[in-house]
C-alpha cells in the first residue's frame, strides 16, 4: 500500500451542516476501495484567487491515506463524479517515520549526549598559524 494525499475544493454552495459532513462521504469513498485513513481535515472556507465553475469561494480539505495503487483509478473515477468537487489533487507521500519521544527535544533515534563538541581554537594560535604560512611563502 501506497501512501496519498488528497487536497480538495468543496463546493461553497452547500450548506454547512453538508459541508461538515462531505469529507465522510470522501473518506467512505476511499474506505470501499479498502484503503486506509490515516488523518484527515475540517473544511476550511476561504476566497480563491481566480473563480474555478464562475465560484469565487471554496471549501478546502486534506486527507492523508493508505491505498492500493490498483485500486486508484476507480477512486478517481469516484472523485471526478463528485459535483461538490470543484477541484482535487492528489499526491503520493513518502511515508513518514514515528519517532518515540522520551522527552523534551530528546529522541530515541539521536540522543543530546552523542552529538560532538567543537574544539574552541584561541585567536592566537590562529595568528601563529597565519605567521608561519605568510613566513613560508617568503
Amino acid at each position: 500500500m501506497k501512501h496519498y494525499e488528497l487536497t480538495y475544493l468543496i463546493s461553497s454552495d452547500l450548506l454547512e451542516e453538508e459541508t461538515k459532513s462531505f469529507p465522510e462521504k470522501v473518506v467512505l469513498l476511499i474506505q470501499e476501495a479498502e484503503g486506509i485513513i490515516k488523518n484527515k481535515s475540517i473544511p476550511l472556507r476561504g476566497k480563491l484567487a481566480y473563480p474555478i465553475k464562475k465560484q469565487e469561494e471554496a471549501y478546502l480539505a486534506v486527507l492523508n491515506f493508505q491505498l492500493n495503487p490498483e485500486k486508484l483509478a476507480d477512486l478517481e473515477k469516484k472523485l471526478k463524479s463528485q459535483d461538490q468537487i470543484l477541484r482535487y489533487l492528489l499526491l503520493v507521500k513518502k511515508p513518514v517515520k514515528e519517532i518515540k519521544r522520551f522527552g523534551r527535544g530528546v529522541t530515541a533515534e539521536k540522543p543530546v549526549s552523542a552529538q560532538p563538541q567543537e574544539k574552541k581554537v584561541e585567536l592566537k594560535e590562529i595568528e601563529k598559524k597565519l605567521e608561519e604560512i605568510l613566513s613560508e611563502e617568503k
